[in-house]
């Protein structure tokens, strides 16, 4: 059997047993009251966890009748921020363009959650300060130690590092194991999908 496989398999179930389910439990509870206060769901990621907040978008959405947006969805108006004022600020000024307020939520999907220090997705850490300054909340599935998204957040998942050289397949990886979980929740679902209602 190939080692790399079989130790990331085993790694992934190492991982499943380390969660920290009170964290997500209390995910579910805030997206549930941004649902129940007619807020909206922001959801944030770069690289691969950009396409993992499209996809989740679509989840929360369908199956959680949440509001939910992403940045990344709308590109020409992503690449005209980061074109006009810089991609520090692209996540930021989209957040003051939507109208982020107090009853609204920021979810972020990020391998280490954002860093100012070391200038790594640095627009995720600045959008989560404009959100902060209104009052949203901040919820995320991070990984490594959660970085900014874990220091500022309200209910924040980490993805335990179980090897540093596998830290962002498990991280990106579990963004959608943990959103699918949630959006499974008998608290948040009202739509049943197509395969479980065939």
């Amino acid at each position: 059997m190939d080692e790399l496989l079989s130790r990331y398999f085993s790694e992934s179930i190492q991982i499943l047993q380390r969660l920290d389910l009170g964290k997500i439990e209390l995910m579910v509870e805030l997206l549930r009251r941004t649902r129940d206060n007619s807020g909206r769901l922001f959801i944030l990621g770069v690289g691969g966890s950009a396409a993992n907040a499209s996809h989740a978008v679509n989840d929360f959405r369908k199956i959680c009748g949440i509001e939910a947006y992403a940045p990344t969805d709308n590109v020409a108006e992503l690449t005209a921020r980061i074109n006009d004022d810089g991609w520090d600020s692209s996540y930021a000024e989209w957040l003051r363009g939507s109208r982020i307020r107090e009853n609204d939520l920021v979810l972020v999907f990020s391998v280490g959650g954002g860093s100012l220090d070391k200038k790594i997705s640095t627009n995720i850490a600045h959008a989560l300060d404009v959100a902060k300054s209104v009052g949203a909340k901040v919820i995320g599935v991070v990984g490594r130690d959660g970085g900014y998204t874990a220091a500022v957040g309200d209910a924040v998942a980490i993805v335990p590092t179980i090897s540093p050289d596998l830290v962002t397949p498990h991280a990106e990886a579990f963004q959608a194991v943990i959103w699918h979980g949630i959006v499974s929740h008998p608290r948040l679902k009202i739509n049943v999908a197509k395969w479980e209602s065939s």
